[in-house]
């Protein structure tokens, strides 16, 4: 049995169509990530699976049940955490817990041993009377979580759920959601992060201007990339300009720098490597290290998106304008 099954999907805002007729399901016990940047879609899918929107047209079911005929019964089945998702703060970390629950009818005595055990899973129980307004931002995400779990749902749903936090704060919550997996649990996951989704996800799919452009697992769309490699090269000084002397090398299909390093995107490694030293020699350049690298994810983003990391940033900034359209609409 399929946790969520889509059909067809389309939803406009007016004249702006934030959808467009994508169909796609996630398996039981499957963790799958949607990828794209903010205005892709990506949100406005996850808020119609979850019963928040009604969808122009096409059909969902989630957990067996038609999310348009039937929210109430979908949202009794699913956790959500949106990216905009907080505790209450002037609440303790259990008294936010025990509410949540309070809210799906689960028994006093049944609430408190769910919240104990959350708390100590996600690693906050001795802080469990504490105030959240005294947290700091990834244990807010972490209580958040928690209260979408209380009523132990076979079905998450998280929305850039590690968007703004440090990188110690997101590794936890990766780390927390892999063991729910392991555990059994289904978990949809809408993020920009790629390597994110190549961390944690089973299968991806990839969303832009609303459509589904891709569809499975990381290693099988970085394997679809593969007839491009890259040779990674850093040298012992700092040359200005080398991304540009180095694009013009034989075979190399475009240039990245990655902190102290250059990528060189090329069909011929061989070819490039030989470049890259007649380079160094005729630059007075010693190479202090010289790899070749399998595609990445985010490799096998651009390749199917055309999206270049300053495409992104810009993809970006559409996003949070088309947000600001929906919210007026």
């Amino acid at each position: 049995m399929n946790a969520i099954n889509v059909d067809n999907l389309t939803k406009y805002y007016g004249d702006l169509l934030a959808v467009d007729h994508i169909s796609f399901e996630v398996k039981q016990g499957e963790f799958f990530g949607l990828l794209g940047p903010n205005g892709a879609g990506k949100t406005t899918t996850i808020r119609i699976l979850t019963g928040l929107l009604k969808p122009t047209s096409g059909v969902v079911h989630v957990m067996e049940t038609d999310v348009v005929k039937d929210p109430v019964n979908v949202k009794a089945q699913i956790g959500v955490v949106s990216e905009t998702t907080n505790p209450y703060l002037e609440m303790s970390a259990w008294d936010n817990l025990m509410f949540a629950g309070s809210l799906h009818g689960i028994p006093k005595k049944e609430r408190e041993e769910r919240a104990k055990n959350l708390l100590k899973l996600f690693g906050i129980y001795k802080r469990r009377n504490e105030r959240v307004e005294k947290f700091s931002r990834g244990l807010r995400k972490r209580v958040a979580i928690a209260m979408a779990l209380i009523h132990d749902p076979p079905l998450l749903f998280l929305d850039e759920p590690t968007s703004g936090l440090d990188v110690q704060s997101a590794r936890m919550i990766r780390e927390l959601l892999r063991r729910l997996n392991e555990r059994g649990m289904t978990i949809f996951l809408t993020t920009h992060y790629i390597e994110e989704a190549d961390m944690l996800c089973d299968r991806v799919g990839i969303i832009k201007d609303g459509k589904l452009i891709a569809l499975d697992s990381p290693e099988n769309l970085k394997a679809a990339n593969k007839e491009e490699r890259v040779v990674e090269a850093s040298f012992d000084k700092r040359v200005e300009g080398i991304e540009k002397e180095l694009a013009r090398l034989p075979a190399v299909n475009r240039v990245k720098k990655h902190g102290d390093k250059i990528q060189l995107y090329t069909d011929d490694p061989s070819e490039v490597v030989h470049g890259i030293s007649r380079f160094a020699e005729e630059r007075n350049l010693r190479i202090v290290s010289i790899n070749t690298l399998t595609p990445t994810l985010e490799d096998a983003f651009v390749t199917l998106t055309g999206l270049s990391s300053l495409d992104m940033e810009r993809m970006e900034q559409i996003g949070r304008l088309r947000r600001m359209r929906i919210r007026e609409a």
